[in-house]
């Protein structure tokens, strides 16, 4: 798996070196106040990485794309590219990064803007300081500045997207296209908004010099830091219910990690479904806290009985999806995930519990819970069998689809590559970390490694 990584990182470095010969072919001479104009923006490209924040396990968040596409605009040319790459350097060295990791971030950062740049050089694009300066051409020509500027932002995004897709695809033996969708297609709406700020950036300082960047960057920088803040939040939030669950879990050592996995499955199936990001982030939270009912002291003696249950205790096990809903429903946060929490024992034929619904009465994230909940059953050891492989739990899936299982979500499932994700290790040994950069909202939009 290293080797592959390498072998990626070194093609990236060497398209990044490529691209950056093809901008000096371009434009050879360089305008003395485009310099001066990449110095602004690469510091405050720097400050952005640096204020930037852990979104996940090999994942960063910042907005440092905004001023380096206002760099490229101002000063279309190899100091561009330089400032660029020198900024980021700065930034993986001051943050001690991994040399591979930063040696990515650097080089695929110098290839997106080279990208273009050229395409931005080849339309007839010029600085934004040139004169006429084009930013003043606007109203008489809008197409001539839009068509080129647009251009650019295009293909820095999709180079940028691209790229670390594939690193993420490598690190993770995925494959390329599954890991577009999941990680970077859901960004695109927040990309096409970024433009704007990026004009207002390269405006402000075409009028006012550094002190109108520095007055519309410190706004930006500062809804940043709320948002990372409200990030923080949220994941404190997660951090307690996971720790909550890992308690309840520990009353039963046998199903120990069982909700967590129960999570990590209905996120996967949600994800081969097509479901928004938000939509996936609900099952997966209702599928984590779908037990935490068994935290009563009436579970505790049936959790620990080493034999089979008498039907008595089978009955009051049953309750268990009803008093989950019940615990659910005293946090206002979660009051959305009460309904698909006590129905995720619900079979699609009406033998399931605790309310005998059949079919699209079922909630939708109910169903997904218990295609996932069954799937953690049969990949984990039992006293009386091994775990089960991927052919036999897909053998098992065909069994009881139109009985236990949404038969539609079944067949998704079953066609869908995010299949085999269930059987991969959990959290993979050798990630390339990625650096996105959301503006707003919960998705991120621009990444490094």
């Amino acid at each position: 798996m290293r080797h592959r990584i390498d072998a990626y990182v070194a093609s990236i470095c060497t398209l990044s070196l490529v691209s950056a010969g093809g901008v000096y072919v371009l434009t050879p001479a360089a305008e003395p106040w485009g310099g001066r104009a990449a110095l602004c923006f690469a510091a405050l490209g720097f400050f952005a990485q640096a204020l930037g924040h852990k979104i996940g396990k090999g994942a960063e968040g910042d907005i440092s794309f905004l001023p380096f596409l206002a760099i490229a605009l101002l000063s279309p040319n190899v100091i561009a590219v330089a400032t660029v790459a020198t900024a980021v350097a700065i930034t993986q060295v001051v943050a001690r990064r991994d040399p591979r990791k930063g040696i990515f971030n650097v080089a695929q950062y110098a290839l997106s803007i080279a990208l273009g740049i050229i395409v931005y050089r080849l339309l007839g694009g010029v600085g934004f300081l040139s004169r006429p300066m084009p930013i003043e051409m606007l109203a008489r020509e809008p197409f001539r500045v839009l068509l080129p500027g647009s251009l650019l932002v295009l293909v820095f995004l999709t180079v940028n997207n691209f790229a670390v897709s594939g690193a993420i695809a490598v690190s993770e033996g995925r494959s390329f296209w599954s890991t577009w969708r999941g990680h970077v297609l859901h960004n695109m709406a927040y990309d096409i908004l970024a433009l704007p700020f990026v004009l207002m950036l390269v405006g402000a300082y075409s009028k006012w010099g550094t002190l109108g960047a520095v007055l519309i960057a410190a706004p930006m920088l500062a809804v940043r830091q709320l948002y990372k803040t409200n990030w923080q939040l949220q994941r404190t939030n997660q951090d307690l219910l996971q720790l909550m669950v890992a308690a309840i879990e520990a009353r039963d050592p046998y199903t120990s990690g069982h909700s967590r996995r129960v999570s990590r499955y209905a996120r996967i199936i949600g994800t081969a479904l097509g479901l928004s990001n938000k939509h996936v982030d609900a099952v997966a939270t209702a599928a984590l806290l779908h037990d935490v009912g068994k935290i009563h002291e009436v579970f505790a003696p049936i959790l620990q009985k080493p034999g089979k249950l008498t039907a008595e205790e089978r009955k009051i096990m049953e309750t268990h999806a009803q008093k989950s809903a019940e615990l659910v429903s005293h946090v206002s946060q979660l009051q959305h995930l009460v309904v698909p929490i006590r129905h995720h024992h619900e079979n699609w034929d009406g033998t399931g519990y605790p309310d005998g619904l059949v079919g699209e009465a079922i909630p939708f994230e109910s169903r997904i819970i218990m295609i996932a909940d069954t799937i953690d059953a049969m990949t984990s050891d039992r006293p009386y069998r091994k775990a089960l492989g991927e052919s036999e739990v897909r053998r098992e899936l065909l069994k009881f689809r139109g009985r236990q299982f949404d038969p539609a979500i079944c067949d998704l499932l079953l066609t869908s590559p995010q299949f085999t994700w269930i059987f991969l290790p959990s959290e993979p040994s050798d990630q390339v970390e990625v650096t996105q950069a959301p503006i707003v909202g919960i998705h991120p939009g621009r990444a490094s490694a």
